[in-house]
Parts: C-alpha cells; sequence; structure tokens
C-alpha cells in the first residue's frame, strides 16, 4: 500500500459538536501534538458559522453534502451546500485528492464511547482497527454502510483517499464532557501513530481479527397517521449501544405504557440510540449486524 503524506484532521463539521472544536484550536496553537515525521498534518475548522450560532448547522446538515452530483450541482449553494463544495476542493477532489487521510471529529449524545467509523473495508482500513482496537480495548469499530462508488457517498471524510469518523459519546450537545474529549484525543493520536507506522513498514504484528459492527438499517419512532409520536425509545434499550436485540425485546415504549418489541428475524446490535441530533427525521436508532474482520498482515 502507498505511503500516506497528506493528513486533513477536521472538527467542527457539526456546529454543536464541541469535542472536535476545542482539539482543533488545541492543535492549531500546539501543532507538535499532532506532527508525525513522515506526515505533514493540516486542521480544518468545517463549520465555523454554525459554531458560532451555537447550532448543528445553519440550512443543512454538512455532513450530507458532500455526493458527487451534490458536489457538481451549483444550484445547491445554501451556506453547508456552499461550504461542501469549498471544503472539497480543499480536501479532495474525489477524483484526484490532496488529501491522503481525511479524520473526521464528532460527538454523538449517544452512550457509544470511542468509536472508529470507516468508509470501507479494504486492508488499509482493516489494519488501522486493528492497530486503534490493540492500543485502545475500549474502541469500537463501525462499519458504514457500503457504497459502490465511493464518489456517491455523502460524508466530508469521503474526499480524501482514504476517511474515517471518530464519534464519541455519550456527550450532549454544546457542552464538553473531559473523559470524551481525551478518548477523541487519544484515538486521534493512535491513527497518526498507525499512518506513521505504515509508511515506515514498521507495523507491529497485528490481531488476526478484529469485531465489528456492520450498519443494516435505522428505525424510527413509532408515528399515527399524523406524523405525531406515538412512544419513545425503551429503557432497556437506552444508553446500551452495541449490545444484542433478539426478537421479541422491547424497543420502544408507548405514552400509554404498552411496550412496543423488535420483531426482526436476527438479533441485531443498536447504535446512535436516542441521538438528539435525528430527531429532525424521528430516528430512534440505528441497527447493526455483529461481524468479524480478517486482518492480512
Amino acid at each position: 500500500m502507498s505511503k500516506i503524506n497528506n493528513v486533513a484532521i477536521v472538527g467542527g463539521t457539526h456546529g454543536n459538536e464541541f469535542s472536535g472544536v476545542y482539539l482543533i484550536n488545541k492543535w492549531q496553537q500546539h501543532p507538535q501534538l499532532i506532527a508525525r515525521p513522515s506526515l505533514k498534518v493540516e486542521t480544518v475548522f468545517a463549520n465555523p458559522k454554525a459554531h458560532g450560532e451555537n447550532k448543528r448547522y445553519i440550512d443543512a446538515d454538512l455532513n450530507r453534502q458532500f455526493s458527487a452530483s451534490n458536489l457538481a450541482d451549483f444550484s445547491l449553494a445554501n451556506y453547508e451546500q456552499s461550504r461542501a463544495k469549498a471544503l472539497h476542493q480543499q480536501l479532495g477532489p474525489k477524483s484526484k485528492p490532496n488529501m491522503d487521510l481525511v479524520i473526521d471529529l464528532h460527538n454523538t449524545t449517544s452512550n457509544m464511547g470511542p468509536t472508529l467509523i470507516l468508509l470501507e473495508q479494504t486492508p488499509f482500513y482493516k489494519q488501522l482497527a486493528a492497530y486503534v482496537t490493540m492500543q485502545m480495548p475500549e474502541a469500537v469499530v463501525f462499519l458504514d454502510e457500503p457504497e459502490e462508488d465511493m464518489s456517491n457517498h455523502r460524508f466530508l471524510a469521503s474526499c480524501g483517499k482514504y476517511g474515517v469518523l471518530i464519534e464519541v459519546g455519550p456527550q450532549p450537545q454544546s457542552v464538553l464532557r473531559q473523559d470524551v474529549l481525551e478518548q477523541m484525543e487519544q484515538m486521534t493520536g493512535h491513527i497518526l501513530d498507525f499512518v506513521e507506522l505504515h509508511n515506515q513498514q514498521d507495523l507491529p504484528e497485528l490481531p488476526k481479527q478484529v469485531e465489528a459492527f456492520l450498519y443494516l438499517d435505522s428505525i424510527k419512532l413509532p408515528l399515527n397517521d399524523k406524523g405525531e409520536r406515538l412512544a419513545m425509545v425503551h429503557s432497556n434499550v437506552q444508553d446500551n449501544d452495541y449490545q444484542p436485540i433478539n426478537t421479541g425485546d422491547p424497543i420502544f415504549r408507548t405514552f400509554m405504557g404498552e411496550d412496543i418489541c423488535y420483531q426482526g428475524e436476527k438479533t441485531v446490535y443498536p447504535a446512535f440510540i436516542n441521538e438528539a441530533a435525528y430527531y429532525d427525521n424521528d430516528l430512534a436508532m440505528s441497527l447493526m449486524d455483529k461481524i468479524v474482520l480478517e486482518i492480512e498482515q
């Protein structure tokens, strides 16, 4: 695999996710903390306007604007759509990226701990996952929904040759938590260390297998014909990200006190449980499959 030369660490893609914003500020003032001998590491503040207004976004979710079709459509010109085009030119373009690796920093209100989100399952990503989990056993590996054509991926991280997201929670919107910020900083450091070792062809012996969670689907809160919510996430599920849900397990509780149970045929593992930012779309959680990644040495 070719060397990684240029790395961008992005914070503030969502303006009210504070850990990445404050880490970017820290690293801009102390760049030696993220410096590695073989790398050129840049920091990027993705959505300063939204952060200044203490909002997730101004007009649209910035982290959903990076598909090739959206980037090529200049009639899409609200604040985030325009910002995405500028960031794409800075980090990409996808056809020949300026950045070999984009690390996008995020917080979640869900109890997901330090989660490494991978956009693909190529050998580079799998070795990265193995190294990070070896150094940070509490880390969880999350595999995003696969795209046949990565140019159609909507996430900011897809602008680079490689892209990952660091998602750490639980952290309420527009606040800081020491443990969450430090986990984000720690995982970022491990990723940079991995890339440096990768470039020097000096990786340690990695685990042969790594447990990971593969995105399957998202489910909504129960709604009536008027689009009004009928139920909330069940207390048995709340805060239990990555814990199994079996057929017949309660997943929602109606406001009248009745349980709504999971009817799927296979065991699934939830993530982004009751994420505050997803209430706009009435999303309750993502459902994952648990898989094992085989690591090429």
